[in-house]
């Protein structure tokens, strides 16, 4: 059942073929070209609050929250593969042909193997803060990588120690300037805390950061698809990521040369704070793009 909040987005329910349910809104005219908005970890589709309005004037905006991520059921099997399949169904149900994806962090994984899976549909992709080159990892994943080599139960310990109230929080302020961090309600984090400890919510964090490995294995296949298809592409990224290094930017600026890209001084979650910034060149970029 659709519900409309202040954002004039409609909130939707979808039972997919799995047997769960997928939380997402959309804003907009449906005969727009869409926007699909991919958030991250510990997020929901909530992450867009104070850019889908923006959006809207311009695109079909689509928001899910991933599948064990805010009012979305977790998967009984849990990988990137599985969540991008589910959101494939979400636009093959909505009937979605050509659309711009936007990436974040976990929705990287989801977003280029949607990118993947049909290129010809992709109008270009926007990317925040994701990853998509081994030049990303700074010396922060040690413990994740290892984990990946050697997934016993001391590694999966160190990796996974961050899945706390004060690391929910850190992926919100940690390395943002204070005057900029300022700037973020508590809530927000005390929101996300509350949600990754639903049924099946916190089990679907564990197994996507072993996951992740999986998808860095694809990274030569993805510099393939972007060597080839070279997406029109936007880059907005937050310089204080305490998750990706800085280095992450070239090496997206050299597998696609004529991507626009800013470099804001923003963290993690560049739209905590830089949202109407953020929402502008988007905009401007959809509305070029889109034809």
């Amino acid at each position: 059942m659709a519900e409309e909040n202040a954002a004039s987005a409609i909130r939707q329910r979808l039972s997919l073929s799995m047997g769960t349910e997928l939380s997402f809104f959309t804003a907009g005219e449906a005969s727009r070209p869409a926007v699909l908005l991919l958030h991250g970890t510990p997020n929901s589709a909530s992450m867009f609050r104070q850019v889908a309005a923006a959006l809207a004037q311009a695109a079909y905006v689509i928001a899910p929250d991933l599948p064990g991520h805010g009012g979305s059921d977790a998967l009984p099997g849990v990988s990137f593969a599985a969540i991008g399949q589910a959101i494939s169904e979400l636009l093959d149900r909505l009937a979605i042909g050509r659309r711009f994806i936007y990436l974040h962090d976990w929705g990287a994984p989801v977003g280029l193997q949607i990118a993947m899976q049909a290129p010809e549909q992709v109008l270009g992709l926007i990317v925040q803060n994701a990853n998509a080159h081994r030049t990303g990892w700074g010396s922060g994943w040690a413990a994740t990588r290892a984990y990946w080599s050697d997934p016993n139960a001391e590694n999966e310990a160190l990796a996974t120690a961050h899945l706390t109230l004060e690391g929910t929080r850190d992926t919100y302020i940690s390395g943002v300037p204070p005057e900029v961090a300022e700037r973020i309600p508590s809530e927000h984090w005390q929101e996300d805390w509350r949600v990754m400890n639903l049924p099946g919510h916190m089990e679907t964090q564990r197994a996507l950061i072993r996951d992740y490995g999986n998808y860095a294995a694809r990274f030569a296949d993805i510099a393939k698809y972007l060597e080839r298809w070279q997406p029109p592409a936007l880059m907005v990224w937050g310089r204080h990521d305490i998750y990706f290094d800085l280095a992450e930017v070239m090496s997206w600026m050299r597998a696609l040369p004529r991507m626009e890209a800013h470099v804001l001084d923003a963290g993690h979650l560049l739209l905590e704070t830089h949202a109407a910034a953020a929402a502008s060149l988007m905009l401007d970029f959809i509305s070029r793009t889109r034809q």
